[in-house]
């Protein structure tokens, strides 16, 4: 078994989902207890200033093996995240190799059947070695396969010290999922020039673009009465929050848009009679898209007060993150250094906006410019995710070229 999917084998078994309701930070001791092995491990392979802080942020330093030049080279950064999605079972993972992949199903157990009829990318690993779940949870490729690769690049250069690189740090972070995981890093004491994100999907990705993102909640309050002598009094909460749901463009959710489109995507609902609240996430790769989606929402709470009465309904709107490309336009050599490094390693380069957040989009404007490359995975926060061998051993080769000094 090759270094990086030995490792990733011995991360994914570990149990360490964020929760969206947990006050901690971070927000599942799991997360705290992983990153105490991260910890070790950096120390373990060789590298220095290997830190666990407060927060849950695991970091360490390859010092650079560069002296007497002129000129300094950049200290890059890499970072992964810690914690898995909490929106499908991640415990007691069980991942497993297919080995030589024929090109059909396969059956990856409790019922589920990994098809490439319903995943038809599948069929470009025809002949590969796939990683997959047992159809019972997540695999959790996303991220501890980008974990697996930064470590598994680490040590490489360690051992092979005719590389010349500069200084490099890498950090692993919590709460990623939940949109936290960030929340308290120190940009300024991390100290590099600037980073990656290695917590994309398939082979070759390398995005520079994210959503604007921004989440919504409306409160509505309803008057709840006897239905017996209701005529004219009461006002349903949950009927109104159905309402509200249908009166959003049906052809702006996840499952309706593609590309560069932006949508309304409600994330939960609760309610009876007396009071009812729906969850939203607003996404637009424009930041004037995302303010208008702002403002239908405020035009429609207030058309429901009108008709329902004041204070029928409240709308609270947090922003998550901004479209890293406001930063990264500026700073093309960043993205280009991975594009050289991707075909020297023989990867297709593959330009495309993330739907989807990253840390990478809130570091960059935290002051560290961060742009995101490949992990690996397919179908992240789901029962059918399958990792290609051959692609994380790609992503370790890309990581050495980004750090490699010419």
């Amino acid at each position: 078994m090759q270094p990086v999917v030995k490792r990733f084998f011995s991360y994914a078994v570990i149990g360490t989902q964020s929760s969206e309701t947990s006050g901690a930070y971070p927000s599942t001791p799991s997360q705290t207890a992983f990153a105490e092995r991260l910890k070790a491990e950096c120390e373990a392979i060789g590298l220095s200033e290997a830190a666990l802080d407060e927060y849950g942020y695991v970091t360490a330093t390859l010092p650079s093996n560069i002296s007497g030049e002129a000129q300094e080279p950049p200290v890059i950064g890499f970072f992964a995240h810690m914690d898995t999605s909490p929106d499908a079972p991640g415990e007691n993972v069980n991942p497993r190799i297919v080995e030589n992949y024929g090109g059909g199903e396969i059956a990856l157990g409790h019922g589920r059947i990994l098809s490439p009829e319903m995943f038809p990318e599948l069929k470009k690993y025809i002949g590969q070695d796939i990683i997959v779940p047992d159809g019972a949870t997540l695999l959790g490729a996303d991220d501890k396969a980008g974990i697996a690769e930064i470590l598994t690049a680490m040590e490489y250069l360690i051992r092979h010290p005719e590389i010349r690189h500069g200084k490099i740090r890498v950090a692993f972070t919590p709460d990623e999922e939940v949109g936290r995981g960030v929340d308290y890093f120190n940009v300024a004491s991390f100290g590099a020039d600037y980073a990656y994100t290695v917590d994309g999907g398939e082979i070759g990705e390398l995005e520079a673009e994210t959503f604007n993102a921004a989440a919504a909640e409306i409160t509505v309050t309803g008057k709840s009465v006897h239905p017996g002598s209701a005529y004219g009094v009461m006002v349903n909460g949950g009927l109104v929050a159905a309402e509200i749901i249908r009166s959003l463009p049906a052809n702006e959710t996840p499952a309706t848009t593609k590309g560069r489109e932006g949508f309304y995507h409600l994330t939960g609902m609760e309610g009876e009679v007396g009071q009812a609240k729906l969850s939203y996430i607003l996404r637009d790769f424009s930041a004037v898209g995302l303010e208008e989606r702002k403002k239908h929402l405020a035009g429609l709470t207030a058309r429901i007060n009108e008709k329902y009465g004041a204070g029928t309904a409240v709308l609270s709107v947090k922003d998550s993150y901004r479209n890293m490309y406001e930063i990264l336009k500026d700073k093309p050599q960043i993205v280009e250094r991975a594009r050289l490094a991707m075909e020297k390693a023989g990867v297709t380069p593959v330009r495309k906006a993330v739907r989807g957040g990253t840390d990478g989009a809130r570091l960059s404007f935290m002051g560290l410019p961060c742009p995101n490359i490949f992990a690996g995975g397919h179908n992240f926060h789901g029962p059918y995710e399958y990792l290609p061998v051959k692609s994380m051993e790609a992503a370790v080769k890309v990581i050495v070229n980004i750090c490699a000094e010419e």
